[in-house]
């Protein structure tokens, strides 16, 4: 299929390209692991948690992993993370939303698709009511990647946290309708909850630089199997259960 142009006037081009797009594996596990070599992240875990995320990825149960959102370096550092972690099955089978600008110059849509990108229109690039349709699509689309085993990788906060960066932000109702979505289609995706951390920020609306984002913290919370029954429930449980993770790695750092 024609990889069609990332932009909103698009969308249904766009989210049919992305329903069956696969990653080559082999490549994405060469850049995970030379950005493993490049960001060097460091991973510890709650107790129990590496052994439940080993034993659910064993059974091949999808997981709908959420992150908190620091800087434009996050994608490269949680790419070095999953590499250094129980993670490392999954790359490969695991999708990632990334802001629809990313996908503009070619070379970094082919970094970014490489690494299993999925397009987010934004409401606050394109406003909310023009996103509308394409954010139901896009909620869709992660739904079906669920049912088919994919995982799902989300930053839910939705932008970049300038104001404390030990504090996870709003959480969005997105994340809650991708789970509950999932689950209306018969699958049962684990909540894995992925806490991230540079260190002490002096000014947090300044964003460490590709030096400082070297040697992250990342914390794994212990992954949730059972979710509740619906979205809004869900995105509650997505921002108690991220802050606990931003917890671990922020002790950790």
């Amino acid at each position: 299929m024609e990889r069609p142009e990332v932009v909103l006037e698009n969308s249904d081009a766009v989210y049919d390209f992305y329903l069956e797009h696969q990653q080559n594996r082999w490549q994405a596990w060469a850049a995970y692991a030379l950005l493993a070599r490049r960001y060097q992240a460091r991973v510890t875990y709650a107790p129990g948690a590496r052994e439940s995320l080993r034993e659910l990825i064993s059974r091949r149960v999808p997981l709908l992993i959420s992150i908190n959102h620091l800087s434009q370096s996050d994608p490269y550092t949680v790419a070095s993370a999953a590499w250094n972690s129980a993670l490392r099955p999954v790359i490969g089978r695991t999708r990632v939303l990334a802001k629809d600008e990313l996908f503009v110059e070619p070379k970094q849509r082919r970094r970014i698709d490489m690494m299993g990108g999925i397009p987010v229109f934004r409401g606050k690039d394109h406003g909310l009511r023009a996103v509308n349709a394409a954010g139901q699509r896009m909620i869709d689309i992660c739904a079906e990647r669920l049912r088919r085993g994919d995982g799902v990788a989300v930053f839910p906060e939705g932008t970049c946290n300038t104001v404390d960066p030990t504090q996870v932000q709003s959480v969005g109702s997105g994340i809650g309708h991708i789970a509950f979505r999932a689950m209306k289609s018969g699958a049962k995706p684990a909540l894995v909850s992925l806490g991230l951390s540079y260190g002490p920020r002096p000014d947090p609306t300044v964003e460490p630089t590709k030096e400082e984002a070297k040697a992250a913290s990342f914390y794994f919370g212990v992954p949730i199997p059972e979710l509740p029954a619906r979205p809004a429930e869900i995105a509650r449980l997505v921002k108690d259960d991220l802050q606990l993770a931003l917890n671990g790695a922020v002790a950790a750092y």
